[in-house]
């Protein structure tokens, strides 16, 4: 009567290897394991080349869009213009106002920045008094802060005066051919440029203060914050190794009391 416990078959012998094959065997093995490793390793840096990849936010200047500690996944497969010759066979688009893009800060060590494109090529972009003029329409920024204890003036009024360009911090490079650009009290994007601020308007590092985002450090438009951690500005000043290890180890140990929840899987817009 047949039953549940463990059955023991009869089970042919195999047959006398020849010499070599043991030694052959993990060999052949240690050959799968690294042609699958290869896969594994060209699927990823082709998924963080051409389709998707992660980022983190280390500043306020997104505030309070994207907070510090907002970590998200950025689409690379979206904008055209790069020159690639794939472009003309995928469903790439136009960089637009009010994209959210992930690019490479055109000076210094070229750190990964976040803002928002305010002005595309040819757009003529002022502020008066708070308020942003694309092509002299007045446009509505239901996303735009202004911190009530803060003053930057470039938030309240730009371009500035030509006197006051070093006074008010641009950036060396940018005082000294912002003038080439403006036209009549207007910033006039130039080809192949594009004018990215700060949702945090008087907390951020921005093209009023170093220039234009040239379309070829656009690296892709962030869509969603897979996962958000309390933090500071402060907690991600050491890029080092050991600072980037301490970083990731303080997060996992703090990850269910220190995550924020809410902010989990939410679009980014």
């Amino acid at each position: 009567m047949a039953t549940n416990s463990t059955v023991t078959e009869a089970v042919e012998a195999p047959p006398i290897a020849p010499a070599g094959a043991m030694e052959r065997a993990p060999r052949g093995s240690l050959v799968d394991f690294l042609e699958s490793l290869l896969v594994t390793v060209l699927l990823v840096l082709f998924g963080t080349t051409f389709v998707v990849q992660a980022f983190k936010i280390p500043s306020q200047s997104m505030e309070p869009t994207l907070l510090v500690g907002d970590h998200l996944l950025v689409n690379k497969f979206i904008f055209e213009g790069s020159g690639a010759w794939y472009e003309k066979f995928l469903p790439y688009r136009p960089v637009r106002r009010g994209d959210i893009i992930v690019f490479r800060f055109p000076y210094d060590d070229h750190l990964h920045y976040v803002k928002r494109v305010i002005g595309v090529p040819g757009d003529r972009v002022r502020i008066y008094e708070r308020q942003l003029y694309v092509n002299d329409s007045p446009i509505s920024e239901p996303y735009a802060y202004y911190d009530p204890s803060g003053y930057d003036p470039l938030s309240d009024n730009f371009p500035p005066p030509p006197n006051r360009l070093l006074a008010y911090g641009l950036r060396t490079e940018w005082a000294k051919q912002i003038e080439k650009h403006v036209d009549d009290g207007e910033i006039v994007v130039p080809p192949g440029q594009y004018f990215v601020m700060g949702d945090n308007r008087n907390s951020s590092l921005d093209s009023r203060y170093w220039g234009f985002v040239d379309r070829s450090a656009i690296i892709g438009r962030p869509i969603l914050i897979y996962w958000s951690v309390r933090a500071t500005a402060n907690d991600y000043t050491d890029r080092s190794l050991l600072g980037s290890l301490r970083g990731i180890g303080g997060a996992l140990l703090h990850l269910p009391s220190e995550t924020r929840w809410h902010r989990m899987l939410r679009v980014v817009h």
